[in-house]
């Protein structure tokens, strides 16, 4: 079996698949448009949509990784044990269904996979915003540093890579935490200024948002291969310049897709701040 080829990072949500092999409530297609959640970094919730065939139809409730070992065992979601592109693997988007596949779900079968297409593209627009919200967030945090902690795609101080310690995207938005603590002080961040500036950072991000997006710029996914373990690269061009980032999720094909990209900053403890970016979709 060999790994699955994907579509979805052209925009693509449908097409005419075979199936490949059916395991209970997963079925594995030859090519899919379906995005499936990563077992590593679950950012991005995995796409859901149906499977068709003749006047047959079952639902997808989430798309999610597989992966089959040497040996031909199958492993889905958490369960798989190695990360992912791991060589002597065979890599798969699974299609986990609201039910065990029906009889008519077998083995060479011929199906339309269509993805919930309203759903993924406020996926798409939930997790372009978190990329812009994180660049806005190190533009405007670039004064506090002491250090150099290494430059995001826009040369300013990469405060997300240093301190992101979790990133949930869900329709149109997303959630990020950053570490706050003893390490990233020692790296020379000024906690305690930010913390007394919280809301004017917050301004200073939003008003960047609204001049990206007022640009309608392209946003694109950039592959260097077909399967579901080709890397994938977002792209933005910003008016700063193409500014990208290695990502495996989906995103919105431009910036005209934005009314507006807000982010809020809150602080529950000193050592934690959580960003949450809302998109209001054009």
């Amino acid at each position: 079996m060999p790994d699955t080829v994907v579509t979805f990072p052209s925009g693509s949500t449908t097409g005419e698949a075979t199936v490949t092999h059916v395991a209970g409530d997963v079925v594995i297609l030859d090519t899919t448009p379906f995005h499936p959640v990563d077992h590593t970094w679950p950012d991005q919730p995995g796409d859901a949509g149906v499977l068709r065939a003749a006047d047959h139809e079952v639902e997808v409730v989430e798309a999610v990784m597989a992966a089959e070992d040497a040996d031909g065992t199958l492993f889905t979601g958490g369960d798989i044990p190695v990360k992912r592109g791991t060589e002597g693997w065979t890599w798969l988007v699974g299609h986990r269904l609201a039910e065990p596949a029906p009889a008519w779900l077998t083995e060479s079968a011929t199906v339309t996979a269509e993805v919930d297409a309203a759903r993924r593209a406020a996926l798409s627009r939930g997790h372009t915003a978190c990329h812009l919200s994180s660049l806005a967030l190190d533009a405007a945090l670039a004064d506090l540093w002491r250090k150099d902690p290494g430059t995001d795609p826009l040369g300013n101080p990469n405060f997300e890579a240093r301190a992101n310690q979790t990133s949930s995207i869900h329709p149109d938005g997303s959630v990020d935490e950053y570490r706050l603590g003893k390490s990233l002080r020692k790296a020379g961040f000024d906690t305690e200024t930010f913390a007394a500036q919280l809301a004017a950072r917050q301004e200073q991000i939003n008003a960047q948002l609204a001049e990206w997006t007022a640009m309608d710029a392209a946003s694109r996914v950039v592959t260097e291969g077909p399967t579901i373990v080709g890397r994938r690269r977002w792209e933005c061009d910003l008016p700063e310049g193409t500014v990208g980032f290695l990502c495996g999720g989906t995103h919105a094909a431009s910036l005209s897709e934005f009314a507006s990209v807000q982010v809020t900053l809150a602080l529950p403890d000193p050592q934690l701040l959580v960003m949450t970016t809302t998109v209001t979709p054009a």
